[in-house]
């Protein structure tokens, strides 16, 4: 069976002022695919999908989506989407179902088919019996659920959701996982934006790591954790002031990957478990004192980490600080 491509960007490219947002992008979603885009905050992920869903328009390169450009065909484009934003976008005086019943209209629907679809999406987001009461009385997850099923009233080929879970709690962001994989599992093509791990982990087929506007790496979430090749060691030491301990770690054949961030080291080691004794034996020749030792199985963060050394936590930090600087100096 041949599956159409659902997304393809050649040289996707995004500048704002002589700032570049998004830096020469090439993607290529398959049919029914869940795809995940993955970085932090700043990384050019929701400028990405503003291109793909024709809100922004290209600096330079192209897409297509659902085999129509975006600059050339933006109806056609719009017509083949569905898109949940990162901010809420429901209106609150109104009903979900009226919600739902006001957007298929936009969309030229006829009444039968809105009535007929508004059914199912309700009942699949689980709001039926929630349908006639007002969105302003909704919990952030309810509200989060009603745009999904908005996003697919007029049956979209392509369903982008920008974060999400961005802002809910643990309990409700699993509970939407379930919904977007029953979506995956009708067939519908997800594009998924997100920052956090678990959720690509969990969620998508295939991820690409956007960072700076690039793309780093891509793959199945279990290719680029194989990617790592071992088991992750977190060293956190009071200092390492004359660089021995680093040094002694970096020449050690065991020792697959070293990557220090402050004062704490990771490792990859093989049977990582094992090799533990050593390396406090070795700190201890050091005369480097270790505050706490971690051993784990390689996750997306550590992805994250291999390929930009740092990690994607220490990254939103920093951009959450440059907007505070940003809002103290009344910008």
């Amino acid at each position: 069976m041949v599956f159409m491509k659902a997304i393809k960007t050649v040289k996707l490219t995004k500048r704002f002022n002589g700032m570049t947002a998004v830096d020469s992008v090439n993607l290529e979603v398959n049919e029914g695919e869940l795809f995940g885009l993955l970085g932090p905050n700043g990384a050019g992920k929701t400028t990405t999908i503003k291109m793909l869903t024709t809100l922004l328009t290209p600096t330079s390169g192209s897409a297509e989506v659902w085999g129509h450009d975006v600059s050339k065909e933006p109806d056609a484009v719009r017509r083949s989407i569905g898109i949940v934003f990162q901010e809420p976008a429901v209106e609150s005086e109104l009903t979900g179902r009226e919600n739902l019943d006001f957007h298929a209209r936009m969309y030229g629907m006829k009444r039968k088919d809105r009535e007929k679809s508004i059914e199912e999406v309700l009942g699949l987001v689980e709001l039926k019996d929630k349908a006639n009461v007002l969105v302003k009385r909704y919990s952030g997850g309810m509200k989060r659920r009603l745009e999904i099923a908005r996003g697919l009233m007029h049956q979209p080929k392509v369903l982008f959701l920008d974060e999400p879970t961005l802002g809910l709690d643990a309990q409700t962001r699993r509970s939407i996982w379930d919904y977007i994989k029953v979506l995956r599992k009708r067939g519908v093509t997800i594009i998924l934006t997100t920052h956090y791990m678990e959720e690509a982990d969990y969620l998508c087929d295939r991820v690409a790591i956007i960072d700076h506007g690039k793309i780093i790496s891509m793959g199945s979430p279990s290719k680029l954790k194989d990617s790592i090749g071992s088991d992750i060691i977190s060293v956190k030491t009071s200092g390492d002031p004359d660089g021995r301990f680093h040094s002694c770690m970096s020449k050690l054949k065991w020792i697959t990957d070293v990557k220090k961030h402050d004062h704490q080291f990771s490792l990859g080691v093989k049977e990582g478990e094992r090799k533990i004794p050593e390396l406090m034996r070795i700190a201890e020749k050091c005369r480097v004192d270790i505050i706490s030792v971690t051993l784990k199985k390689p996750t997306l963060e550590d992805v994250f980490l291999k390929f930009t050394g740092r990690a994607i936590r220490d990254e939103e930090g920093n951009v959450m600080s440059d907007r505070m600087k940003m809002r103290m100096r009344g910008h």
